[in-house]
This record gives structure tokens, C-alpha cells and sequence, in this order.
């Protein structure tokens, strides 16, 4: 198991550590169990914190055992973020956001043999604690001053909003939860994000104040950026969710596929499960033949297969590659065809009109007599088929799924109609 060290380091993954000496011995003893943590703010998980549950699920392969734990209690408070206060949920909407969570997470881990996984809510070791018992018990062990250096009550005490104690407490909370942990499972290692490292010490901390005798550790993984400076995971649309009603498989596929050459090595690296050779092979393509997007188009069908299922996987490339002529438009279901054009430029109309009109309503070209130009050079194409006739006007019976017109200007450029009065 202490492999797994030097395959964390060689993929990236290893930002921060308490003692890593400590934690190898600890490896090499015997199994460890690990947790990690995931707060229900939102109906989702997002591709952020795809990192954390595809790591949990590298370390379980490597013979460690996991404890995925969705917070019904912090979930309630949330983490202080360093801009501005959290709205509060309702417990009823934490209660019903953590069943969907846990229900994403779940398929990742593996709840059989020797290292199974288990699912944990500190709702259930918070809920009938008193406001008396938990500042007695827990808050005593911490100190303030140390709690004030964290990056974001730093910048917020900074700010004009400054920071509620609602939000100030969290750090307690999730301290405790490790505490818990330990005693429960007998968990030594919680693992998290850098930009955690505060909150996951302090449970440490908490540790070593009230089981003395213990052994424990942190693990943090580094914060991804993007090379252009913005955020891993957000597009001009927002993030990119897991949950398929929230982002289309077609669009979280095609998320991966554009992300950009100075990036992919790293992505490819921290998230594939592609052994070192085949991810070396790819990233020699990328430096060779950039254009082909080889390593994009691979890390997009792992991590796309892995999220939604091999059926949806097939379903968007199929997608994908008829948009672009390589493929039959009319044998895409309508849901699949439905999240590819709202990615697309598109428009609706009520009725069938010439395709020059169409063409410069989507601002595939700038004006019509350019469509007609266009026409007539043998650029423009309705579902796949070349349009000769500058006055031509698609038949009924052509619309998709009796809705929806491709157009397209020569190989890349892609707009969508939909007819509303068909």
C-alpha cells in the first residue's frame, strides 16, 4: 500500500501532508481507514469534487478503506466561503440534497470485501448534542487566535461583511467529525482539498488533545486551476455538475473534449485510471498532433462512462460526430439530440423559411446575400445534406423528431433551429 504515495505524487495528487514518513509506516502496518467529506450545498456534486471521490476511489484500490461521509449537519452551516456569507437551506432540503449526493458517490466505491466502503452522516452524531455539551466537549480544545490565521475567516474578517459565528464554528464541526470518525471506525487519515488544509489540521488537532495515544494523518490534494487563470470545473454557463438534469452527459462530455492542450496532461493524470504508460502515450500525441485531441477525446469517454454509463456514453459521441457529418442525425434519440443543440447556437421559428433566412437569423453567416454566397460555393448543409438552391426551403418531413434543423457552414461551424409551429 505504500505505493500508492509515490503514484499519488507522480499524478499529482499530493499537495500537502502531516508527516508523510508517518503515514508510509502507517500504510506499511496495516490497512488504513480514510474519510472524506462532502457538504450537501447543492443538489449536486460538480466536477470539482469529482478530484476528491475519483482519489477516494484510487486509494481504496490501493487497499485502503474509505468512509464517504455526506454532511446532513455541516451541510446545514456551510464553509465559510472568503467573499460573502452562505445562504442557510432548510434541513429538509440538506436531508433530501444528501440522499441525492450520497447516491453519486456510491457508484464510485465499492461496499464489498475486506476494505468495503461505508457511507456516513454527521447529522447522526450532532443531531442530539446539546449547544452546552458541544462547547464544553468540543469548542474547549480549540483556540481561538489559531482559528482566526484560516485564509477565509482572515479575508472575510477583512471585509466589510466580516463573518458570523455561525460560519466561524464550522471549523469545530468538521474537527469533530474526525474525532468521531476515529473513535467510531477507527479512521487515521482524512483527505481533502488544499484549500481545506485548516479545517482537516484542526480535526487533527482535536485528535491528538483528547486520544493522546493516537496516531493520525491528513492528505491534501492540490487546488486545480485552469491555465487561463479561472476556475477548474466553471464555464461562461456555470459549473459542471454531475447530476444530468443539471449538466447534459452531451455537455459535460464535450466539456472535457475542449479543455485546453496546457491542461490536459494534468487533468488526464489527476483523473484517469489509464496506467503511466498509456497516459504517456497520449500526452506524446497531444505534443505531436494537438489537433487530433486524442488525449481530450479519452479522458472524455473514461470520465463521461464513469459519471453517466457506457449507454450514454455511446449515445453522445454518436452525437457528437453526426452533428459534424460523421454520423446519422435522424438515429439520435431525442433527448440526446435535444442537450447537443442547446449547446449549439440556435433559434426558434414558427414555421419552416428559406435556408438563407435560417442562416442569417443564426448568425452562421452575417447576412443573407453572404448565405447565398456560401450556397452557391458548397458550404452549406441541413442535417448533413448539402443545400445547391440558393431559394431551397427544408420539407416537413426532414425536421428531427418533427422539431428540430442543423445547419451547418462547412466542417465546424454548427447552428440549430427549432420550428415551434411544425
Amino acid at each position: 500500500m505504500t505505493d500508492i504515495v509515490d503514484e499519488l505524487k507522480w499524478r499529482g495528487l499530493w499537495a500537502l501532508s502531516t508527516d508523510e514518513d508517518a503515514l508510509r509506516k502507517a500504510l506499511a502496518d496495516g490497512p488504513v481507514t480514510f474519510y472524506c467529506g462532502f457538504d450537501p450545498t447543492a443538489a449536486s456534486l460538480h466536477v470539482g469534487h469529482l478530484v476528491q471521490v475519483l482519489t477516494m476511489r484510487r486509494l481504496q484500490q490501493a487497499g485502503l478503506r474509505p468512509l464517504a461521509l455526506v454532511g446532513g449537519a455541516t451541510g446545514q452551516i456551510g464553509d465559510p466561503r472568503p467573499t460573502a456569507e452562505r445562504t442557510l437551506n432548510d434541513p429538509e432540503t440538506v436531508a433530501n440534497w444528501v440522499n441525492r449526493l450520497r447516491a453519486q458517490i456510491e457508484p464510485f466505491l465499492s461496499f464489498e470485501g475486506e476494505n468495503a466502503a461505508t457511507m456516513v452522516n454527521n447529522l447522526d452524531w450532532t443531531a442530539g448534542m446539546s449547544a452546552i455539551e458541544f462547547l464544553r466537549d468540543i469548542g474547549k480544545h480549540f483556540r481561538v487566535n489559531k482559528m482566526l490565521t484560516k485564509d477565509s475567516v482572515a479575508r472575510r474578517l477583512e471585509s466589510q461583511e466580516g463573518i458570523s459565528y455561525t460560519e466561524f464554528s464550522y471549523q469545530l464541526l468538521q474537527g469533530m467529525d474526525f474525532l468521531e470518525l476515529y473513535r467510531r471506525y477507527g479512521c487515521t487519515l482524512q483527505q481533502g482539498g488544499s484549500d481545506q488544509w485548516g479545517n482537516l489540521t484542526a480535526g487533527l488537532d482535536l485528535i491528538h488533545r483528547l486520544e493522546p495515544e493516537a496516531s493520525a494523518h491528513c492528505l491534501a490534494t492540490p487546488l486545480m486551476v485552469k491555465a487561463d487563470g479561472t476556475k477548474f470545473g466553471k464555464t461562461e454557463g456555470g459549473a459542471i455538475w454531475l447530476d444530468a438534469e443539471m449538466t447534459t452527459p452531451y455537455a459535460f462530455y464535450q466539456f472535457w473534449l475542449n479543455v485546453d492542450d496546457r491542461d490536459i496532461s494534468t487533468y488526464m493524470r489527476i483523473l484517469s485510471f489509464r496506467s503511466r504508460a498509456e497516459l504517456e502515450e497520449l500526452e506524446r500525441q497531444t505534443e505531436e498532433r494537438p489537433q487530433a485531441r486524442a488525449a481530450q477525446r479519452a479522458l472524455a469517454e473514461e470520465l463521461t462512462t464513469l459519471v453517466h454509463g457506457a449507454d450514454q456514453t455511446a449515445a453522445v459521441i454518436a452525437a457528437s460526430r453526426a452533428l459534424f457529418g460523421q454520423g446519422e442525425l435522424a438515429e439520435l434519440d431525442a433527448k440526446t439530440l435535444a442537450a447537443a443543440l442547446s449547446e449549439l447556437p440556435n433559434i426558434k421559428i414558427d414555421r419552416l423559411s428559406q435556408v438563407v433566412d435560417m442562416l442569417a437569423a443564426t448568425e452562421l453567416v452575417a447576412s443573407k446575400s453572404a448565405a447565398r454566397r456560401t450556397i452557391k460555393e458548397g458550404g452549406v448543409y441541413v442535417n448533413n445534406v448539402k443545400i445547391t438552391a440558393e431559394d431551397a426551403v427544408p420539407a416537413l418531413q426532414s425536421l428531427l423528431h418533427g422539431r428540430w434543423l442543423v445547419l451547418r457552414r462547412g466542417k465546424k461551424n454548427l447552428a440549430a433551429v427549432e420550428v415551434t409551429g411544425a
